[in-house]
């Protein structure tokens, strides 16, 4: 099978391999519409609008003739929808409606309205990823309230706002123009990376947020967590501190 699908779930795990037991890479936001690259058996290897591939289970997905115009579609800021035929979904924020959806509760914007409350501005986007991700668990390849990883975090914080970024904190550190070496001189929005590795590759992403804060989501952390950069007593991030490679200031 070659085209395109729409994701009909809530979100689809996303595999490297097309196997159930396979790692989570990621996740596709329910409403995205995915290309179609290669399938086998009852599995899909896609690419999303961001560029990334992997495995989603075909019971996820539905095959459509050439994708929505999401500039027409409503973004999900939380919500509880309904289908024509009754069935009740929980949408995650950044997930898009189908065409029969109704909104039960919660928020849903059509495109003029998201981009009023949410406009494409990186301080903003850190704001929002505050408020939207604040108490969730770490979940290595996730990407909503449920779950999410750190570079999962960021990428959504900015779709929100209109801002595509790559899906992998390696990647997402291509991002913009460097923002300095300095990470207590950064403004809301811009995005700090650190490396546990010897050869310095990019292993973790988190957003300043002002005041000589960040936020992001880390497993040493249990999952959403709100740093005091200049904070040389806590032990975590004076870890943190020493593994800072350097900042990106990503264009709105």
């Amino acid at each position: 099978m070659k085209g395109h699908v729409v994701v009909i779930a809530p979100y689809a795990p996303m595999h490297g391999e097309p196997r159930v037991s396979a790692p989570q890479i990621s996740q596709a936001l329910g409403g995205r519409a995915l290309a179609v690259l290669e399938s086998r058996d009852d599995w899909h290897r896609v690419r999303g609008a961001d560029e990334y591939e992997g495995w989603i289970h075909a019971g996820y997905l539905a095959p459509v003739a050439e994708p929505p115009r999401e500039e027409s579609i409503l973004t999900s800021l939380g919500c509880h929808v309904r289908s024509a035929g009754g069935k009740r979904r929980h949408l995650p924020p950044g997930a898009l409606l189908l065409p029969d959806d109704i909104v039960e509760s919660g928020t849903a914007l059509a495109p003029d309205a998201l981009r009023r409350a949410h406009p494409r501005d990186p301080a903003a986007a850190a704001r929002t990823a505050m408020k939207i991700f604040e108490g969730t668990p770490y979940l290595w390849g996730g990407v909503t309230p449920w779950g999410v990883d750190c570079s999962g975090l960021v990428q959504t914080a900015f779709l929100i706002h209109g801002i595509v970024l790559t899906r992998d904190a390696w990647q997402q550190a291509g991002a913009g123009e460097d923002a300095g070496d300095d990470p207590l001189a950064l403004r809301p929005g811009d995005l700090l990376f650190f490396s546990d590795r010897a050869d310095r590759r990019i292993t973790h992403v988190g957003i300043a947020a002002g005041d000589r804060t960040m936020v992001h989501s880390a497993l040493g952390r249990g999952g959403f967590a709100m740093e005091k950069l200049d904070d040389m007593e806590d032990l975590y991030v004076e870890k943190l501190r020493s593994r800072y490679v350097g900042a990106r200031r990503v264009r709105a």
